[in-house]
């Protein structure tokens, strides 16, 4: 049990619950399933697990208010369920903190490779071999009154630390590696997210929104039809 990875799940519907968690523990994984927000943040809090996989629409407190109330507690990676891809509890759901969303249906081999996707980038157990860092060389990088240090892995702003999750930390890595340098939001969906193929770029943008507010609004540039930039 303890070189397993912890996974709480938080879903309402019965049938997708249990056939879900035996898929998962099939797989290896160790499961905590619970049927509402309220006993899901219990849980979370009692167990500390390794990711949290959430449904948009549980009772008692919702899926995107848990992970807002995780995610004020914790940088453990979060994978939210929606039921439809283009629903905006999907955009509210990365907004609130999420690193991922997966749309029901699914199938469980793709839920799991999502899951060990998140897992390889945020180096837990279980997930495969921590990934080679993108981290360029150098230690400290300088971007104005920015700083970024790729060996401690620590942000500060006109000399004051900023708090950034780890999907957070390896989006700007990949910016402050290729300073100027337009990064489209495929290749930022492949070096940062581990997608081999394309995925949803809604991703990409409520990741970067989310970064602006926390390193200034100015630092990334939006080059329209392409992607972003750093800027230098």
């Amino acid at each position: 049990m303890a070189d397993q990875t912890h996974v709480l799940f938080v879903e309402d519907d019965d049938v997708i619950r249990e056939a879900t968690q035996l898929a998962l523990e099939r797989d290896g994984f160790a499961v905590t399933a619970m049927p509402d927000g309220l006993s899901g943040l219990d849980a979370f809090r009692a167990n500390r697990p390794d990711i949290a996989l959430l449904d948009v629409m549980v009772p008692g407190l919702d899926g995107v208010s848990l992970c807002r109330r995780i995610r004020d507690e914790s940088t453990v990676p979060v994978i939210m369920l929606s039921a439809r891809a283009d629903s905006i509890d999907v955009v509210l759901g990365l907004e609130a903190g999420a690193d991922d969303y997966v749309t029901k249906p699914f199938d469980g081999a793709v839920l799991v490779a999502r899951i060990r996707a998140v897992l390889r980038r945020f180096g837990h157990a279980g997930g495969g071999d921590r990934s080679e860092e993108t981290a360029p060389d150098g230690g400290v990088l300088t971007f104005g009154d920015l700083e970024v240090d790729t060996e401690g892995m620590e942000v500060r702003k006109a000399g004051r630390p900023v708090a950034l999750t780890p999907t957070e930390m390896r989006l700007l890595l990949e910016f402050s590696s290729a300073p100027g340098t337009v990064l489209s939001r495929d290749k930022l969906l492949e070096r940062v997210w581990d997608y081999g193929w394309g995925g949803d770029t809604r991703v990409v943008d409520v990741h970067v929104q989310r970064l602006r507010t926390k390193i200034g609004q100015d630092r990334i540039e939006t080059v329209r039809g392409f992607g972003y930039k750093l800027k230098a």
